[in-house]
């Protein structure tokens, strides 16, 4: 952007009609700000730089604003996203936690249902099963 404002400055300055040479020696042609020495010369005329369109500038101005804006959006979407990549990976760590923690406690009254003496052995069995529906239900698997 920086250099596109210096370069409509640039072009905008005014500058002096110079006059340039064409010249032909031997040949062999040339192009030089003072007359031939020596050979064919003829003038070519250069004509002045177009005037500066002053709508130009408003419109480079115009223009610099929308890519300010677009890119404080772009940057605004890029921070959501990230919170949002955050927030999903939380979750899932969370997820895999509770898995964890139920597939232990599944593991756990197995191991008490196994143990258990005759009186308790039914009701470890259904804790042990109910541990088993549970992590079944939270972790499919």
């Amino acid at each position: 952007m920086k250099l596109l404002c210096v370069l409509l400055l640039a072009v905008s300055l005014p500058a002096g009609a110079q006059a340039l040479y064409k010249c032909s020696v031997d040949g062999k042609l040339s192009y030089s700000q003072q007359p031939c020495e020596k050979g064919v010369a003829s003038m070519i005329d250069v004509p002045a730089p177009p005037k500066a369109d002053p709508s130009a500038a408003a419109e480079l101005k115009r223009k610099e604003r929308e890519a300010n804006k677009m890119a404080t959006e772009r940057r605004k979407r890029e921070a959501r996203e990230e919170r949002e990549e955050l927030a999903g990976a939380r979750a899932v760590a969370n997820h895999n936690k509770k898995c964890k923690k139920l597939q232990m406690q599944q593991k756990w009254a197995e191991e008490d249902a196994r143990g258990a003496t005759l009186q308790n052995s039914e009701r470890a069995k259904q804790k042990a099963k109910r541990a088993a529906d549970m992590a079944q239900m939270e972790c499919g698997g």
